[in-house]
């Protein structure tokens, strides 16, 4: 058996709750980078506290992780999709669907609960191994981004919406780290003239 007994069937609305919380996860995923990226240290924005910036960027992961676990539900329910539970989180074994974008996808859930895990006992790692799993991300983003693209039917179908909502994406992450240089390289013009 495939599919958890709950809702395991194959109605239109497990498709649709599984197409728009994908959806949905690349656009919050990607407005929590940026927000990583912008609130991290003493860089944040002069117009915002850091404070805030880190709260939103905490909130917007934890609800990006919410709806990415009924994406995951969505997907392992609905009959069509060949997926059992497992397979939604052992990145490509198994499964017949689509496996090189599936396992994209796995691969990106994976790295998101390790990131989730080790930044709700944060204050028990050294700082500096917690940041590097956190770098961990935008590997996470990445991954997700190709699953989106791979996998994703509105896509497939050149939707002018769906290439919106991957374009902006993108594009936003670009516009982040372009930042993020910017403010490094300033930082250390800073320190040499210093």
């Amino acid at each position: 058996m495939t599919a958890p007994t709950v809702l395991a069937t194959d109605l239109p609305v497990l498709w649709f709750v599984n197409r728009s919380t994908g959806f949905v996860v690349l656009a919050l995923f990607t407005f929590s980078v940026f927000l990583g990226v912008m609130s991290s240290g003493s860089r944040a924005g002069k117009r915002v506290p850091s404070f805030v910036t880190q709260a939103m960027h905490r909130n917007v992961a934890l609800l990006s992780v919410l709806l990415l676990a009924l994406h995951i539900y969505s997907a392992v329910a609905h009959e069509f999709i060949d997926v059992t539970w497992w397979q939604a989180f052992v990145p490509w074994v198994g499964s017949t669907f689509m496996p090189l974008w599936l396992g994209l996808g796995t691969f990106a859930v994976d790295l998101f609960i390790v990131v989730t895990l080790t930044s709700l006992i944060r204050d028990r790692l050294p700082h500096r191994g917690w940041h590097i799993v956190h770098l961990l991300s935008y590997v996470g983003w990445g991954a997700s981004l190709a699953h989106s693209i791979g996998i994703g039917t509105d896509v497939k179908a050149a939707q002018p919406w769906a290439y919106a909502i991957v374009a902006a994406s993108i594009g936003v992450v670009v516009i982040g780290g372009i930042v993020r240089l910017a403010q490094l390289r300033r930082g250390a013009s800073l320190l040499e003239v210093a």
